[in-house]
């Protein structure tokens, strides 16, 4: 009978079928419990496995039979598994094969087994989320930069302004925030002057100056041109504010450094409101406040560069500000320290702003370069001037108000 029919007949007869080597009792053969002296030495030193009880077979065999000369016992060898089935580890374990050690590799370096195809097409695919269709061409870019930066090969004009940095992180940083969550929309961009000096002063709101940076990356984006903004003492007097306010372009607000700016050909804005804009109360908003004493008017007779006029509307909504601790504010050396409806009752979470909708529009430029430079020392051209960029803003305001469909819309 062939050797592949053998077990089915086995189980067809309800035969109890025990493989060679896997039943009987320790030492069979000697007739003792436990197994001789020689056989303890041989075996490994790891703690027997318990063992299946004897079967009915193995209790009929005479111990006569056990007892008999037969030749040197040679270790039965368990049938090797099929490819259709393979032998688990128990299996081995029980036919006397030992147990396989584990592999230590895959416990100490799990991704080992990870072919460089593999890494190579994940850095790909991860470089395309990161850069586009044209991550080898930005990629390169990048590294490009990282070495000029590190070698120390860029420039820094005299107001410490790095165009560079200003591009590539500053504005790249802004952008998201000004398309994707206030939806900034600008209109009259024509109005700002393509080459050449130009002025442009803005309202000023939001509790915290971000309408400042949203102005900067709006005509970036439409025109190519750095706005160089004109700062509070206070901006260059905090230790890391004041080295990227530099890094961006700003500069202080005082007439030389304008004045210079001017004549020099660059695009320079100011928000003559100052704190007092940015801090005044919900209530208050879209009412501009007083505009100093137009310093930024004189600087603009003395250079002959026009002044256009811009009107921000949605910054007002995205801190609503609806108190102040005046004591702290003191304490800290600040100008105030805003109570919005959800700060600081939210913590960190109270200081993300409001998705407002935002408006900005550039109105007509107002002409300087028909004044002598020493018409700029006359109060009342300084004042009527200053009084005529003011109402221009103000009313463009309840203009925008009025058009708009919603705070959010």
């Amino acid at each position: 009978m062939a050797e592949s029919e053998r077990p089915q007949r086995d189980r067809a007869e309800g035969a109890d079928v025990v493989p060679i080597g896997t039943s009987g009792r320790p030492g069979r053969g000697t007739g003792k419990a436990r197994p001789s002296a020689a056989a303890r030495n041989l075996a490994p030193s790891r703690k027997a496995a318990p063992t299946s009880a004897p079967t009915s077979a193995s209790k009929a065999a005479p111990k006569s039979a056990s007892k008999a000369a037969r030749p040197t016992p040679v270790r039965p060898v368990p049938p090797a598994p099929s490819a259709e089935q393979p032998a688990s580890p128990a299996a081995e374990t029980a036919a006397g094969a030992p147990p396989r050690a584990a592999s230590t590799t895959e416990e100490t370096h799990p991704l080992a087994g990870i072919p460089v195809g593999d890494w190579l097409h994940a850095f790909q695919h991860a470089a395309v989320e990161l850069f586009g269709d044209q991550w080898e061409r930005r990629l390169a870019e990048l590294m490009a930069f990282l070495r000029r930066r590190l070698a120390g090969d860029y420039t820094v004009d005299e107001y410490g302004f790095d165009a560079e940095v200003t591009e590539r992180f500053l504005m790249a940083a802004m952008r998201p925030i000004a398309q994707k969550w206030f939806r900034v929309e600008v209109r009259g961009i024509d109005n700002i002057p393509t080459t050449g000096g130009a002025l442009v002063v803005s309202n000023h709101s939001g509790t915290v100056p971000v309408d400042g940076l949203m102005t900067m990356t709006a005509i970036h984006d439409a025109t190519g041109r750095f706005l160089r903004p004109l700062g509070a003492d206070l901006v260059f007097k905090l230790p890391v504010v004041s080295s990227l306010a530099r890094r961006s372009g700003a500069t202080l607000a005082c007439t030389e450094d304008a004045e210079r700016m001017l004549s020099g050909g660059e695009l320079v804005g100011v928000w003559p409101e100052g704190f007092k804009g940015i801090g005044k109360p919900f209530g208050e908003r879209y009412k501009l406040q007083r505009f100093g004493r137009g310093g930024f008017v004189s600087a603009a007779l003395r250079t002959g560069v026009p002044i256009v006029p811009l009107s921000v509307v949605g910054a007002e909504e995205i801190y609503p500000l609806v108190g102040n601790i005046p004591s702290l504010a003191r304490l800290l050396g600040v100008p105030y320290i805003p109570i919005t409806p959800f700060f600081p009752l939210l913590g960190p979470l109270g200081m993300v702003p409001l998705p407002s909708k935002w408006l900005l529009e550039f109105g007509e430029p107002i002409r300087t370069d028909e004044y002598d430079a020493v018409e700029a020392e006359d109060p009342m051209l300084v004042f009527d001037v200053t009084d005529q960029v003011r109402e221009t803003i103000q009313q463009t305001l309840y203009t925008l108000l009025r058009e708009r469909d919603g705070v959010f819309g």
